[in-house]
């Protein structure tokens, strides 16, 4: 039997395949089709200090290998979040990363006090990294000095687990990363959307309304890879990886790579029960290969003469 826990910091998961956040909406959307407890974790959607009715229709659109979406970070505000998302999930068996957000330093720290205040949030996941808003964002994940003063606000106002969500879009991610190491971020998670667009001939318009918007899906995989293989090789901290993985096959790549966990966003929309089968896979895997701890995986690749 493997064991499929996994740790980061002091937060320990059942298994390593958690949900992306903007992906699973609060957590409670998907019990109709499967027992979310099945999970490691549950990252749920940004949450900021107030509502966000967020970007113009249209905001979503298919592509040949993956999904284009500029959402804006729609949210109730953690005032709701606190009130009514959070205590929907106290029954479940699974931990719960809580994503957070602001438009400045001070409104990331006060949005990440008052969710670490919950006993219902295991972890928090600081989104520094998304493409599809004005203020706040990727602003402070493209800069190493604005990553490392965000997440060392976010450090002095939580106990919690740190988690801080890196974007592609930087010349070198392995400089970002240890900004927020050096800050006080107890594990990483990466990536977040590459900048992309899609353009109706016929309208001559963007398919989305804002224009640019974050490419999802198997088209980033290799991207992700990639990405997390860098960030490997400059940290010890835990890796989290996602992009792309729609089948169980992809999440062994990025254990391999340096990833001790993933999570899993657009196969969500293509198959509810997609993350279960990830799970399945990784165990079945595990066994094939007489793997007595998936922890095991990690990093395992063999290098690049």
């Amino acid at each position: 039997m493997s064991d499929m826990k996994v740790q980061i910091g002091s937060l320990v998961l059942k298994n390593p395949v958690m949900t992306a956040s903007g992906t699973f909406g609060y957590g409670t959307e998907y019990m109709d089709f499967f027992d979310v407890s099945l999970l490691g974790a549950i990252v749920t959607k940004t949450v900021t200090l107030e509502p966000r009715y967020g970007n113009p229709l249209p905001r979503i659109a298919e592509t040949p290998s993956g999904m284009l979406n500029s959402i804006g970070l729609a949210n109730v505000g953690i005032k709701r979040f606190l009130s009514e998302k959070l205590p929907a999930l106290s029954t479940l068996d699974t931990k719960v990363i809580v994503n957070v957000a602001g438009h400045d330093i001070d409104s990331y720290a006060e949005v990440c006090r008052l969710a670490s205040e919950h006993p219902r949030t295991d972890a928090i996941e600081l989104n520094i990294s998304c493409p599809n808003v004005r203020q706040g964002g990727l602003a402070f994940g493209t800069d190493a000095v604005f990553t490392a003063q965000v997440v060392a606000a976010a450090r002095a106002v939580t106990d919690k687990p740190l988690i801080v969500k890196l974007t592609p879009n930087v010349t070198d991610i392995g400089d970002v990363a240890m900004a927020a190491v050096n800050a006080g971020a107890d594990a990483l998670s990466l990536i977040n959307t590459l900048l992309g667009m899609g353009i109706d001939i016929h309208s001559r318009r963007p398919l989305i309304a804002r224009g640019l918007a974050g490419l999802s899906g198997p088209a980033v995989k290799p991207v992700a890879l990639g990405k997390v293989y860098q960030v490997a090789q400059k940290t010890d901290v835990p890796i989290i990886g996602l992009g792309g993985i729609m089948c169980w096959e992809d999440a062994i790549e990025f254990f391999l790579a340096g990833a001790c966990a993933v999570q899993i966003g657009t196969l969500n929309f293509v198959d509810p029960q997609g993350a279960l089968k990830v799970i399945s896979g990784i165990d079945t895997y595990a066994k094939e290969h007489n793997i007595s701890s998936i922890s095991e995986l990690t990093g395992a690749m063999i290098a690049p003469e």
